[in-house]
C-alpha cells in the first residue's frame, strides 16, 4: 500500500491517533551526566504513509534503521543510569541526523533502492514530516540537555550502527568513534576500548566526525561546547542479544571511565 497523498496534502497531518509519538524517552531521571541519542532506532512508518511503496524486506535493511543500535542504547542507559532518547520513526520517513534542507533528509533512493513514496513530495508533505517528527524529536533533545545543564555539563553520546559490507567491500572495524575538534571524550574512549582488547577500534571511521553528516551532534553538542562522541558499531556484531549485551558492557565501561576525566565536565573552548 502506498501513501494516501490526497488525504495527507489536504490535512497536512502525518501522525494519526494510532501512531506513537515521534520519540520515546528511557530513564528520564538517570543520574549520569551522559545523554544517549538513538536517531535511527526504529523502522516504523506512520500509518498514513503505508509502506512507501517498498517490499517488506527493505524495512529490515540498514536503509530503514540502524540495526541493533536501539537495543545497545537501552542496555547502555541501564549500565550508566543515563537518560536515552529514541526517534520512533524510520529514517525513510525523515532522517533526524540530517538537516532538513539536505537532499539526504528524505531520500528518494538509498543504497540503490528507490523509495517510491518519497518521490514528488509536495511542500506540505515535506513540512508534515519536519513538523511532526524531526522538530519534536530535536526539541526534546534540547530540553533534556537544558535540564542537565542546570546541574553541570552533560555529555552527548550518539549511538549508530554500520553495515559489514559496503559496495562489495568488507569493512574491518568493529566499532568507530567519531568526533570533531573536541576530542576529549573520543580520545578517552579510544584508549579504553583498545586497551588489552582484540577489537579493531577506528578513529573517525567508517565515517568522519569532521564531515557534515552528524546533525544531532552538530546541532546539540558542538555549538554549546559539550563533550560528545558518536559511536558506529558494526551491525553483524549486534544483531542478537548476546552481541548487544557484550557491546553495551564494553562501551558502558569505557564511557564510565572516560567521563571521570575532569576535562569532560567543562565547556570546550578550543
Amino acid at each position: 500500500m502506498r501513501k494516501n497523498s490526497a488525504i495527507l496534502a489536504e490535512s497536512a497531518r502525518l501522525l494519526g491517533p494510532d501512531d506513537p509519538p515521534p520519540y520515546r524517552i528511557l530513564n528520564p531521571e538517570g543520574s549520569s551526566n551522559a545523554i544517549l541519542l538513538c536517531d535511527h532506532a526504529s523502522n516504523r512508518l506512520p500509518a498514513m504513509l503505508g509502506d512507501l511503496g517498498l517490499e517488506p524486506a527493505h524495512r529490515g535493511r540498514h536503509i530503514a534503521y540502524d540495526i541493533g543500535a536501539a537495543a545497545v542504547t537501552e542496555r547502555l542507559s541501564a549500565h550508566l543510569d543515563a537518560v536515552a532518547i529514541f526517534c520512533n520513526y524510520s529514517r525513510l520517513v525523515i532522517d533526524p541526523n540530517r538537516p532538513p534542507e539536505d537532499y539526504t533528509s528524505i531520500r528518494q533512493i538509498s543504497d540503490g533502492t528507490v523509495i517510491p513514496g518519497n518521490l514528488g513530495l509536495s511542500q506540505d508533505e515535506v513540512s508534515a514530516r519536519i513538523n511532526e517528527i524531526f522538530r519534536p524529536y530535536h526539541g526534546m533533545v534540547s530540553r533534556l540537555i537544558e535540564e542537565r545543564r542546570a546541574h553541570g555539563v552533560p555529555a552527548v553520546v550518539s549511538m549508530h550502527s554500520f553495515t559489514h559490507f559496503l559496495k562489495g567491500r568488507e569493512r574491518p572495524w568493529h566499532v568507530g568513534i567519531l568526533s570533531n575538534r573536541d576530542r576529549r571524550l573520543a580520545e578517552g574512549l579510544l584508549l579504553r576500548l583498545r586497551d588489552g582488547s582484540d577489537y579493531n577500534v577506528a578513529d573517525n571511521l567508517p565515517y568522519s566526525g569532521l564531515d557534515p553528516y552528524g546533525y544531532s551532534i552538530e546541532r546539540h553538542a558542538l555549538p554549546a561546547g559539550l563533550p560528545n562522541a558518536l559511536f558506529e558499531i558494526r551491525q553483524d556484531l549486534i544483531r542478537d542479544e548476546d552481541g548487544q549485551a557484550e557491546w553495551a558492557d564494553q562501551i558502558g565501561a569505557a564511557l564510565v571511565a572516560a567521563l571521570e576525566d575532569p576535562a569532560t565536565h567543562e565547556i570546550f573552548g578550543g
